[in-house]
C-alpha cells in the first residue's frame, strides 16, 4: 500500500509540510511579523497611548515648547475639554496616532519634559540642593550664620536668628532616643534662603523633608 505523500514545499533543500511548525514559523517571517514582534508593536503602542495620556498634565510653557504640530497641541487642548467618557475615549485615541507619528527626537523631548515636571530639572534640583546645605549648616554651625550674613547682607538678621534657635529647639527629642522633630522654623528657614538666593520657583512643598505631621 503506497504512502499518501504530505503536502509541503522544499525551502533551500529542506522539506516542509503544510500546517507544521516550521511552515507557520516561515510564513510569519514572510508577512514580516514574529508573534514576539507584534508582542513588542502592542506593548511600544501601550507605552505611547500612556504618554500621549501624560501631556494632558504638562504644563502650557512646557507643552508650547515641544516641537510638535498645532494640530497636535489643538489636539490636546480639546481632550482636556472633554468631559464625556466615551468622547475622550476617542480622543485620546485620536492623540495615540499623533503620538505613533513622532520623530524619535521628538518622542524623546516629551518624555524628558514629562520628568522635568514630575521631578525637576537638573537646575533646580542642584539650586534645591544648595538651601538643603544653607539651611542645615546654618542650624547645625555658628559660623555660618556669619558666612551667610557676609554673603547676603539683606538678610533680616534678627529673624534668622530667632528661626535658628527654635529650630535647634524643635530638633531636641522629647524623649531619649526619639526621632528628631522639625517644625515650622525648619521649613521657614528653607524658604528664607530660597528667597534670598532666588534659585528657585515657587511650588508647593519645595523641601523634600516637608512634613505636616511634625508642624510645631
Amino acid at each position: 500500500m503506497s504512502r499518501k505523500l504530505k503536502k509541503g514545499y522544499f525551502v533551500r533543500g529542506e522539506f516542509v509540510a503544510e500546517g507544521s511548525e516550521r511552515d507557520i514559523e516561515l510564513k510569519a517571517e514572510l508577512k514580516g511579523t514574529t508573534e514576539q514582534s507584534r508582542t513588542d508593536l502592542k506593548r511600544e503602542s501601550t507605552e505611547l497611548q500612556k504618554l500621549g495620556e501624560a501631556l494632558l498634565t504638562l504644563r502650557a510653557d512646557q507643552l508650547m515648547r515641544l516641537a510638535i504640530s498645532e494640530k497636535f497641541k489643538d489636539a490636546i487642548a480639546e481632550a482636556k475639554r472633554i468631559t464625556n467618557f466615551e468622547g475622550k475615549r476617542r480622543q485620546m485615541q485620536y492623540i495615540g496616532k499623533f503620538m505613533r507619528h513622532l520623530e524619535p527626537l521628538v518622542l524623546e523631548s516629551v518624555k524628558k519634559a514629562l520628568d522635568e515636571q514630575a521631578n525637576g530639572s537638573v537646575s533646580e534640583n542642584l539650586a534645591l540642593h544648595q538651601c538643603e546645605l544653607w539651611r542645615d549648616r546654618l542650624i547645625a554651625e555658628e559660623v555660618a550664620f556669619e558666612e551667610w550674613i557676609s554673603a547676603h547682607s539683606g538678610t533680616d538678621t534678627q529673624q534668622l536668628r530667632a528661626l535658628i534657635r527654635q529650630a535647634r529647639k524643635d530638633a531636641v527629642p522629647e524623649k531619649a532616643g526619639a526621632a528628631v522633630r522639625h517644625g515650622r522654623a525648619y521649613r521657614e528657614i528653607f524658604q528664607l534662603v530660597r528667597e534670598q538666593l532666588g534659585a528657585l520657583p515657587e511650588r508647593e512643598n519645595d523641601d523634600p523633608l516637608f512634613n505636616p505631621v511634625h508642624e510645631a
